[in-house]
């Protein structure tokens, strides 16, 4: 595989790069085609990191958890979207899921659920369990930039890779911000 380029950084194969990655990311990467980059993990957030790695927004991908609840049951999803966009957590999303109440999930359950730093989650490695909604414009982006599940880096690989994902659903979740 070459290594693409997008913005200033030098993207190399994730699987070379193992240290790069939390746990259950690299446990559930695989032979998937994504490219891994250190940064600098005060810069994780996408508008730092897009503005001082010259990286298009519309690149990014953000992975919100969002956590459901309906008669007493609790559901966790991920949703993907792109950085340029706003998922409609209360609308399309909750219907999706069918459930009464949503919210984004709190940040220690999310990390204590998914292994993961919070400002890196990302779609791959979460629990099996857990629907990942991936919004239409994310699986239709190209080569998209992702939390590796660290703050410390982000992986690159095409938007439709991620609609592969096991309980991975394309539908339209956003709109543009």
């Amino acid at each position: 595989m070459s290594a693409p380029v997008l913005g200033k950084l030098d993207w190399r194969p994730a699987a070379e790069v193992p240290e790069l990655l939390a746990e259950p990311v690299r446990a559930a990467l695989g032979d998937l085609p994504a490219y891994a980059v250190a940064i600098d993990p005060e810069l994780a957030d996408t508008a730092a990191f897009c503005a001082e790695y010259d990286v298009p927004m519309a690149a990014s991908a953000n992975c919100v958890i969002v956590h459901g609840k309906r008669a007493g049951e609790s559901t966790y999803a991920a949703v993907m979207v792109l950085a340029t966009h706003r998922a409609d957590v209360n609308g399309v999303i909750r219907k999706h899921l069918g459930v009464r109440k949503i919210s984004f999930a709190a940040q220690d359950d999310a990390v204590g659920s998914t292994g993961m730093e919070y400002g890196g989650i990302t779609a791959i490695g979460l629990p099996a369990a857990w629907p990942i909604l991936v919004d239409e414009a994310v699986a239709q982006a190209g080569p998209v930039v992702i939390g590796s599940g660290i703050r410390g880096s982000k992986l690159l690989l095409e938007g439709a890779e991620l609609a592969k994902l096991p309980s991975a659903t394309v539908l339209e979740l956003a709109a543009p911000a």
